[in-house]
């Protein structure tokens, strides 16, 4: 360390980033120099909240897992515990088959414990297929890793990939079950298999959690603009909107291009700029990060007159074999209390999953026609919008493919081993925010305790 008083450095100015320097500042202190450096024009990431038909709306993540505490208790600490709110408790609906049914209950992401859950949504020969997998013998290698894909179509059929899997994986990574790893996105069942769970069914049945009290999800009043204005003021660091092209050592710190020497670094970056900046430094890390791809997407917010008449739903999934150009919409007003009070009724439009970033990149007037086209298919609801805004997301989401937890591993281990730099970031263990804030933490407190030394 340089001096009396720590100089560190965060690479990215989203989520991961600022809570990073927070806890930085808490840890550090007033006198700790923190720089927070990121080359987009505003901070938040993959956050972000814009203003529509008068009042303030998410664009980006809108939700998070309220059962887990790091956001409610982060929001507590930075006087914002107001601002939590709940879904009005509402049930999503998904479209298959030119039709809307209940999403299916009693599922681990979409994958049934038994055929009850899926009747109406998949064919009487998928539904004796699934009611019959507990008697076919299961071959699963403990330790092993396939996509889900591979899993539940081999076990289930190709229909209950297509409207009850791929749709929840399409909200939660941007992704297809072909693409996702058992392993890292559904850590439960994996475990149960590998304990010798007989079936895949059975494995479900297992790793299903136990009911709890409380609403699952939760969100914020005026959006997640209120939280990421928060931690940059209480983080109190100086932010530089550069994009830092390069680190290496320099003595006991570390020199980052264009900012200069820091005594150390939070690196809150997604996985090809994380590759880029240890390909010197951390090779195999650097290898692991290149091998997590991203998935890009885009929202089309649309403020519709309050007598639209969209169904009193929190939501529609798409199936993957249905012909529509959006994977999903949120009944914004209908999921949330606090939104049913404006003059507008607000619904999002969702389009892209891994492997289809063209549609992300089409023009503005052409995604919001393909939202108020596929609307009125699922819904009827044909109102002429009030507002809308575009927002596009490119390299949103990592995508956690089979043997992701042993390229996080990789570069969790080697990273180890550069004394001042820590990593964190939706790559590592959830895309969801409190994972976030909670890989960022730990990344924060390791800093902090080896550049105080």
């Amino acid at each position: 360390m340089t001096g009396s008083s720590p100089n560190v450095l965060v690479v990215g100015g989203g989520i991961s980033g600022l809570v990073a320097a927070y806890r930085l500042r808490q840890r550090l202190g007033a006198g700790a120099r923190i720089t927070v450096a990121d080359g987009a024009k505003r901070l938040g990431g993959k956050l972000r909240t814009v203003e529509l038909a008068g009042e303030p709306v998410d664009v980006g993540a809108e939700a998070f897992i309220a059962r887990r505490p790091e956001l409610p208790a982060l929001l507590g600490e930075l006087g914002l515990s107001d601002q939590l709110v709940h879904p009005a408790g509402l049930r999503p609906l998904i479209w298959s088959e030119d039709a809307l049914h209940p999403l299916p209950v009693n599922t681990l992401m979409g994958i049934p414990a038994d055929a009850d859950s899926l009747r109406g949504l998949v064919d009487d020969r998928t539904l004796a297929r699934v009611a019959g997998e507990r008697t076919v013998p299961l071959d699963w290698t403990p330790g092993a890793d396939t996509t889900v894909g591979a899993l539940v179509g081999e076990r289930f059929g190709p229909q209950v990939v297509q409207r009850s899997v791929d749709p929840l994986l399409g909200g939660v990574y941007s992704g297809l079950a072909d693409t996702i790893g058992v392993r890292a996105a559904v850590p439960t069942l994996a475990a149960a298999l590998d304990r010798g769970a007989t079936s895949l069914s059975a494995a479900v049945a297992e790793a299903l959690p136990a009911p709890a009290a409380g609403p699952v999800f939760g969100a914020l009043r005026d959006g997640y603009g209120v939280l990421l204005r928060a931690l940059s003021t209480a983080a109190s660091a100086e932010i530089v909107h550069e994009r830092i092209r390069t680190l290496t050592r320099d003595g006991d710190g570390w020199y980052a291009d264009p900012v200069g020497r820091v005594d150390g670094v939070v690196l809150a970056v997604p996985a090809p700029q994380l590759a880029d900046l240890l390909a010197d430094i951390a090779p195999r890390a650097s290898a692991a990060a290149a091998d997590i791809p991203l998935a890009s997407s885009a929202v089309v917010a649309l403020a519709l007159p309050a007598d639209a008449g969209v169904p009193q739903n929190s939501g529609i999934l798409v199936a993957t074999d249905a012909a529509l150009g959006a994977k999903a919409f949120t009944l914004s007003s209908r999921k949330w209390p606090h939104l049913a009070e404006r003059e507008v009724t607000l619904v999002r439009a969702s389009f892209g999953r891994f492997g289809d970033a063209a549609v992300v990149d089409a023009p503005d007037d052409e995604l919001i026609a393909a939202a108020r086209r596929d609307l009125a298919t699922v819904t009827g609801v044909s109102a002429e919008p009030v507002a809308a805004h575009v927002q596009r997301w490119h390299g949103g989401l990592p995508q956690y493919g089979p043997g992701h937890l042993d390229r996080v591993a990789v570069i969790e281990q080697e990273v180890a081993g550069l004394d001042g730099v820590e990593v964190s970031g939706a790559l590592l263990h959830g895309v969801g925010v409190p994972a976030c804030v909670a890989a960022a933490t730990t990344a924060a407190a390791r800093l902090a305790g080896r550049v105080a030394r």
